[in-house]
């Protein structure tokens, strides 16, 4: 299958005149990197909030788990089967155009299938991604800085679900490089790369990881005060035995 997906990228040249540009790219490649904490306390967190809900502890760390590119999606609502699937918001890096882009998308997953195994269960959901991408070279020096938040909707009400930069995340550069390494060393445009989460914020019950009917991503970038915004409704699927 072959699709195309599009981004808008602003920037700003030395006179801060502002332009805007089409990157459009076909994905070929599409990669999902997991227990991405920098700090080995959160990512044991994260390993222990995952395993409340039965999801089996990894191997090793990161791991690297291919999926197919076809879940990619910029539609506004994304259907899934059943009731047992949530959202995460990742920064995501692509090649195109000779040079590495980031976005933000959720890394949708069946948290049923998930308690079996991570890998079947990254397959099981539509990846929700972003319309719009900054060029990474102008942001890679002060990746910590740009922060990745989360909203859902519950109890009719928009309710932040992650909050955090992207020093809690292992340097994207890095993660790239990680991938890279066990596909050749040589980068190829249409790659994809999930770069990991942040822990979910618990609710007034105390549960974290949680099903919602809307879901709101996004990166923000304090320096140059802009911000990638994207937002999907999931469409549930009846589960018929």
């Amino acid at each position: 299958m072959t699709f195309t997906l599009h981004f808008s990228s602003e920037s700003v040249d030395t006179d801060g005149a502002t332009s805007t540009r089409l990157v459009s790219v076909e994905p070929q490649r599409f990669v999902i990197a997991g227990w991405t904490g920098r700090d080995a306390a959160a990512i044991q967190h994260h390993i222990d909030e995952l395993a409340e809900i039965g999801v089996p502890r990894p191997s090793a760390v990161p791991l690297y788990y291919r999926a197919s590119r076809g879940l990619l999606s910029q539609e506004a609502s994304v259907e899934v089967l059943g009731v047992e699937s949530s959202g995460e918001a990742e920064p995501v890096l692509f090649f195109s155009e000779g040079e590495w882009w980031l976005t933000v998308g959720s890394d949708h997953t069946d948290r049923k299938v998930e308690g079996y195994s991570v890998a079947v269960s990254k397959q099981m959901c539509p990846k929700p991604i972003a319309t719009a991408a900054w060029r990474w070279s102008d942001v890679a020096a002060r990746q910590d800085e740009i922060e990745l938040e989360s909203r859902i909707l519950e109890g009719g009400k928009w309710v932040t679900y992650q909050r955090g930069t992207l020093a809690s995340i292992r340097p994207l550069a890095s993660l790239r490089d990680g991938l890279l390494e066990q596909l050749g060393g040589v980068a190829a445009t249409g790659y994809f790369l999930f770069c990991g989460t942040l822990g979910a914020i618990p609710n007034a019950e105390g549960k974290g990881i949680r099903a919602a009917a809307a879901m709101e991503l996004s990166l923000r970038d304090p320096q140059s005060n802009r911000a990638i915004v994207h937002r999907y409704t999931v469409d549930l699927l009846p589960v018929i035995a």
